[in-house]
C-alpha cells in the first residue's frame, strides 16, 4: 500500500475500533544497516540507514488513565488495555511489551503521562526480518507520546535512547543504539555513521554509481530475546575483561586489529577470542568501508561487505544456511558490489549494493535457487534511505 492508502485504513479502522474523532498521525522509519554489526553494544562504529518502511500510528488523548492498544498487523487487531502506572511486563511474546517498555522508560525518566490514550498502529516491516521492527514501534511511541503531551525537553536523539531503553530494560534483549538511533535521526538519501562510544555521528549522501541497495528477506524469522544474543553481548564483555590484563579499555572497539592479534591470547576461551575478533576487525572494517565510500570506492566498500558475512557467519556465528546461500549466491553474479547478512541475525535479511543493471538477474537467479533448494520464495526490497521519526500533516 502507498502511504496515502495506508493513512486513510488507520483512520477508518481507528474509528472502528474507539469511535469518530480527530486522530493525530505519526510515522517512525525501519533500518539497513551497510556495514558494522554487532559493533554498537561492542562500542564500536556503525553504518545504517532508515527506510522507508516502518511503522505508522494514529493517535488520540483520553481523559482518564487508561491506556488502550491495538496493531493491525495481528489478525484479530484486538485492543489491550493498561492503566497508567501499571507497567507490568506481559507475557512473554507480547507486541505490546515494546509500547509498554517505552512509557515504563518514560516515567523513569521523570515524563509523568498525565491522562491515558489510545493508539492504533501498522507496520509494513516484515516480522522478524531484521530491518528493526521493534526499534521502529518504541522510537514512534515515544515521538507521539512526546509531542502530544509536550514533552519539549524531549530531543530527537532522546527518541533513541528511550527506545533502548525500553528494549534492553523492560523486554529484555540487551541492544546496542544503533536501531532505534537510524529510526530516530534517519535522513532522506543519507546514511549515518555512528561512533557509539561518543554517539558523534556523520550523514553521507550514498552516492553508489549506479548502483541500488537491495534487501533480500529469507523468511526466516529471528527471534532476538530468546536466541543466542544476549549470549554474545555476555562473550564480548567477557573477553575485555580478559583483556584488560593488557589493555585500559572498556569496549572492544577501542582496540585496533594489530591490537587484538598482539593481546588475543589472553583470551582463553576460543569462542570468546572468535567473538571478540568479529567485534574488532568489523569496527575496523567500518572505518574503512566509510573511507571507502567517501572516495566513491564503491568496489571496496563491497568487498569489505563481502568480508563482514564471512566474520558474522564464522567468528561470530549468528548466520543460518538460508542466508549464506542468499550471500554466496550474490557473490557469483556480475554486477554484485557486495553482499552480507544484516541486523541482529540468526534468519533475517541480506543487504547487498547491486549494479541497476544486475538487479534483475540477481533476483531472478536468487529467487529460483532458494524455491529450488528451500521451497518458498524470498521477498525482495530495493530501497531508498528515509527521513527519521516524525508526525504526518494531515
Amino acid at each position: 500500500m502507498q502511504e496515502k492508502e495506508i493513512l486513510q485504513n488507520l483512520r477508518e479502522k481507528f474509528s472502528e475500533l474507539y469511535g469518530d474523532g480527530d486522530v493525530a498521525l505519526y510515522f517512525a522509519p525501519g533500518r539497513v544497516n551497510l556495514i558494522g554489526e554487532h559493533t554498537d553494544y561492542n562500542g564500536g562504529h556503525v553504518f545504517p540507514c532508515a527506510l522507508t518502511l516502518g511503522t505508522y500510528a494514529a493517535v488520540r488523548k483520553r481523559t482518564d488513565d487508561k491506556i488502550r492498544m491495538a496493531s493491525l498487523n495481528m489478525n484479530d487487531a484486538a485492543v489491550e488495555e493498561m492503566t497508567l502506572g501499571d507497567y507490568t511486563n506481559k507475557a512473554e511474546g507480547s507486541w505490546t511489551n515494546y509500547p509498554r517498555g517505552v512509557i515504563w522508560a518514560m516515567s523513569e525518566k521523570n515524563f509523568t503521562i498525565p491522562t491515558g490514550f489510545e493508539v492504533l498502529y501498522y507496520g509494513n516491516i516484515p516480522a522478524g526480518s531484521g530491518l528493526s521492527s521493534s526499534a521502529s514501534l518504541e522510537v514512534l511511541t515515544a515521538l507521539f507520546i512526546k509531542d502530544q503531551y509536550g514533552f519539549d525537553a524531549v530531543e530527537q536523539l532522546d527518541l533513541a535512547f528511550l527506545g533502548q531503553t525500553a528494549e534492553s530494560d523492560f523486554v529484555g534483549m540487551k541492544c546496542g543504539i544503533m536501531d532505534q538511533f537510524a529510526s530516530a535521526m534517519g535522513k532522506e538519501n543519507a546514511a549515518m555513521f555512528l561512533e557509539t562510544d561518543t554517539m558523534k555521528f556523520d550523514y553521507l549522501p550514498l552516492k553508489l554509481d549506479a548502483a541500488k541497495i537491495v534487501i533480500t528477506n529469507s523468511m526466516v524469522k529471528h527471534e532476538l530475546a530468546s536466541s543466542e544474543y544476549n549470549t554474545r553481548r555476555s562473550e564480548c564483555e567477557s573477553a575485555v575483561q580478559d583483556l584488560q590484563a593488557k589493555y585500559d579499555i572498556k569496549t572492544l572497539g577501542e582496540l585496533s586489529p594489530e591490537q587484538f592479534e598482539e593481546g588475543k591470547d589472553l583470551i582463553a576461551d576460543e569462542t570468546k577470542r572468535k567473538r571478540a575478533k568479529h567485534a574488532v576487525y568489523e569496527n575496523d572494517r567500518t572505518i574503512r568501508a566509510v573511507e571507502a565510500l567517501k572516495q566513491n570506492d564503491i568496489a571496496t566498500f563491497g568487498k569489505l561487505m563481502n568480508e563482514s558475512h564471512v566474520s558474522l557467519r564464522d567468528d561470530y556465528a549468528v548466520s543460518c544456511p538460508e542466508i549464506d546461500d542468499l550471500t554466496s549466491w550474490a557473490w557469483e553474479i556480475d554486477g554484485v558490489v557486495g553482499s552480507r547478512i544484516t541486523g541482529g541475525g540468526f534468519g533475517g535479511c541480506t543487504v547487498s549494493i547491486i549494479k541497476e543493471a544486475a538487479v534483475d538477474t540477481y533476483k531472478e537467479t536468487a529467487e529460483k535457487k532458494y524455491q529450488e533448494k528451500y521451497g518458498k520464495k524470498p521477498e525482495f526490497y530495493v530501497v531508498d534511505p528515509g527521513a527519521g521519526a516524525h508526525r504526518i500533516s494531515q
